[in-house]
């Protein structure tokens, strides 16, 4: 179970769209490093076809929450221990899909604190999104 304490809006802060101004905890730290679309195999999902088919930035995004998920796990924790989500889209239209993706992964009533910066490319041409996380484990 985690410790940590949300402070979703304080007193002067600007209103939220599902993260918290500040998250504070005591414990273990987990960094995971970026998490970019790619599966087990190192095969990119959503990518555009080879008959000319648009990327799928929704399948992107479900693959990196997918892999961020399988990080934390790998370090004993889980999504109800991120403290601090970091997003780098390179298309600010996929903006409302990693929302409703990432309400699917964080309890939205207890949303970590999240930046999120576009950019103009990722490591690799396809990449459409890369999310790192910090967690705070109790114990």
């Amino acid at each position: 179970m985690t410790n940590l304490r949300h402070h979703l809006r304080p007193a002067g802060l600007p209103p939220v769209n599902g993260y918290s101004h500040a998250v504070a905890g005591s414990g273990s730290l987990v960094a995971v490093s970026g998490q970019v679309p790619l599966d087990g195999d190192g095969r990119l999902v959503g990518a555009a076809g080879p008959d000319g088919a648009a990327p799928n930035p929704e399948a992107q995004l479900r693959q990196v929450f997918t892999n961020v998920g399988a990080a934390l796990a790998a370090a004993g924790a889980d999504w109800s221990d991120v403290a601090k989500l970091t997003v780098f889209l390179t298309d600010l239209a996929d903006l409302p899909l990693f929302r409703s993706v990432r309400d699917e992964f964080v309890d939205t009533t207890r949303p970590p604190a999240c930046s999120l910066v576009q950019v103009a490319a990722l490591v690799h041409p396809e990449f459409r999104v890369e999310v790192d996380a910090l967690a705070i484990v109790s114990g």
